[in-house]
């Protein structure tokens, strides 16, 4: 699978998997994890009465880090197509 980590020390190949440099990549982080951010649900109100998931609850991602996430998001954009970078 990708990591960002060791995917950062090989820029030649970080380009060809993104279409971005580097710091291409480290500017957009932050407004990233920002929209990442807002998107989380917020708790629900506490009138409701059918019982559903709490959010947090269900399955845990196996992107532990927002920068895995955005560089996951990044490579499934330019290679939508070719699944086999995914595996």
């Amino acid at each position: 699978m990708l990591n960002y980590l060791e995917l950062k020390e090989k820029p030649r190949e970080f380009l060809v998997a993104t279409g971005l440099r580097n710091e291409e990549f480290e500017c957009l982080l932050p407004t990233f994890e920002k929209c990442y951010q807002e998107s989380l649900p917020t708790k629900p109100k506490p009138t409701r009465k059918k019982k559903q998931r709490q959010a947090g609850g269900g399955r845990k991602s196996n992107l532990a880090t927002l920068s895995d996430k955005l560089l996951f998001i990044l490579v499934y954009q330019k290679t939508f197509q070719l699944q086999t970078m995914h595996g």
